[in-house]
């Protein structure tokens, strides 16, 4: 294949992996939504404590689709592992996106519930860019190319292979004749 080929092949792969973290996303934006405003509307929770609680439990939403639809195809070994920096940089872009919403709603003033909604997206907004690097990068790995895989393999299962045995002439025995 072609240099040029290869690089459009990446950038498919790259556009389909996008498209597939931004439904995925869509989907988290609407829980993250949905459940921030029924905290706001129906409890007497704070604002920013609602938008994390929110957050959470998109996040959880989140790993069902980014692990069994978005990265079906990356390693499985280390689920622990994964798992564990999967809360982590979740964690880091839960800060990024409620430092917005704490930032407008006590840093500004602005509280109504359309600024709390639109600071709310702002900040998932910047935390989703966060967190398609992180989650690419460190959480969901990428397994070996199939031919780096080979290589590999063939490297690791060489055996010896021993030499012929010298040929040994055998003559019939003239006595037997």
């Amino acid at each position: 294949m072609s240099e040029r080929g290869a690089l459009r092949a990446r950038l498919e792969l790259l556009a389909r992996e996008i498209a597939k973290f931004g439904v995925v996303g869509a989907v988290g934006l609407v829980v993250n939504i949905a459940v921030s405003n029924l905290l706001w509307r129906y409890t007497d929770i704070p604002t920013v404590r609602a938008g994390l609680l929110a957050t959470f439990v998109a996040i959880l939403c989140n790993y069902v689709g980014f692990r069994y639809w978005t990265y079906r195809d990356r390693d499985k070994t280390g689920r622990t592992r994964e798992l564990t920096l999967f809360l982590l940089f979740s964690a880091v872009g839960a800060v990024i996106e409620t430092g917005v919403l704490y930032v407008a709603t006590y840093g500004f003033g602005w509280d109504t519930p359309v600024q709390s909604n639109v600071f709310k997206i702002v900040g998932i907004g910047i935390a989703t860019l966060f967190r398609f690097w992180s989650y690419r990068s460190w959480v969901f790995k990428a397994l070996p190319a199939p031919s780096e895989g080979v290589a590999d393999k063939e490297a690791l299962v060489t055996v010896p292979v021993p030499a012929p045995a010298p040929a040994v002439r055998v003559e019939a025995d003239p006595a037997r004749r």
